[in-house]
């Protein structure tokens, strides 16, 4: 059973810059894409960014040039850098991962989630 252990977060001015990790506990084999979602206070939960394997990157109109995933395949983690940030991008912040398992079935993991606010 894989877990994926999020960090960072926090408060920051309008903007500012953050940064978010999330590793995978277990060996990560079988990863086949991960990535961030948010939530807002009254929004339902949205993509902001993924990446495969191959390191194909995917995001979130509203975050193009301003947040950037990226991972470490070594490490098993996922960061998602997020500069020029904005109040709109105060959520909360859930990891997400697609990993197969020895028979190849695939499994949706999801982080605990980390509280991002962006003050105005």
């Amino acid at each position: 059973q894989e877990q994926l252990v999020e960090s960072g977060g926090g408060l920051v001015q309008a903007g500012g810059s953050l940064r978010l990790s999330c590793a995978v506990s277990g060996s990560g084999f079988g990863i086949v894409v991960m990535g961030w979602y948010r939530q807002g206070p009254v929004e339902q939960r949205e993509l902001v960014a993924t990446i495969t394997s191959g390191g194909s990157t995917n995001y979130a109109d509203s975050v193009k040039g301003r947040f950037t995933n990226s991972r470490d395949n070594a490490k098993n983690t996922v960061y998602l850098q997020m500069n020029s940030l904005k109040p709109e991008d105060t959520a909360v912040y859930y990891c997400h991962a697609k990993i197969r398992d020895g028979t190849l079935v695939l499994y949706n993991y999801w982080g605990q989630g980390t509280q991002v606010t962006v003050s105005s």
